[in-house]
């Protein structure tokens, strides 16, 4: 595991772009990880774990220490919302009314969640158009749910840089958004891949797997 070098590579990109280090959240992306492999993290300290399969999530949560923040990263079917509600602390892909409603659904005030943004504008990717994001936004709000920031898993490049001009696109329309919503300032955004430029353009939470977790 190599969760130490990561660890650096975060701490020098805050330090490239003038950010403390507490400013960003490492999520340690565990999708078909051993239950061995995620208890050495934790052992080691770190306790911010991201999950994109339900039964997975509740599998690990139910073998697994109880302080752990348990991240739902991956897209949820409305019909798995009984699972991952009481499971996760944090949904990152909230992208459309049916699921927001759903989430509501449920005993006590439903987990917090980024607003998913497509915002490559790619078909076969769920999220919201980022011509829409005002108004789902709103609608989310009104229903209740806290609304952390944007979510965004932008188009796939073999050059870190190439996306960079993706995440700084979410970070404007993240600074849109606070104007009327001054909660929703975070930025869920960044990979094992491109987590420096990602950090660099703002990015507060990063969901980084094979970087961590490298053979």
């Amino acid at each position: 595991m190599t969760l130490g070098s990561v660890e650096r590579r975060v701490e020098s990109a805050c330090h490239r772009s003038g950010r403390d280090r507490s400013e960003v959240t490492l999520i340690a992306v565990t999708k078909g990880r051993s239950l061995q492999a995620i208890r050495m993290l934790y052992d080691q300290g770190h306790r911010d774990f991201g999950e994109n399969r339900a039964q997975e999530l509740r599998d690990k949560v139910n073998e697994l220490p109880g302080d752990i923040r348990w991240h739902f990263i991956g897209p949820l079917q409305t019909n798995k919302v009984r699972i991952v509600r009481p499971a996760a602390s944090v949904l990152h892909s909230m992208d459309r009314q049916s699921l927001a409603v759903a989430w509501m659904k449920g005993p006590g005030s439903p987990p917090p969640v980024y607003l998913q943004v497509n915002i490559g504008s790619e078909d076969q990717k769920s999220g919201s158009d980022p011509a829409a994001v005002p108004d789902f936004c709103d609608r989310l709000v009104s229903l209740g749910i806290t609304v952390l920031g944007l979510m965004a898993i932008p188009p796939v490049a073999d050059d870190p840089e190439d996306v960079r001009r993706h995440f700084a696109a979410l970070r404007r329309l993240r600074d849109r958004i606070v104007v009327d919503h001054p909660s929703v300032s975070g930025l869920s955004m960044g990979m094992s891949d491109d987590f420096e430029v990602a950090i660099e353009e703002g990015a507060t939470s990063i969901r980084v797997g094979r970087a961590i977790f490298a053979d």
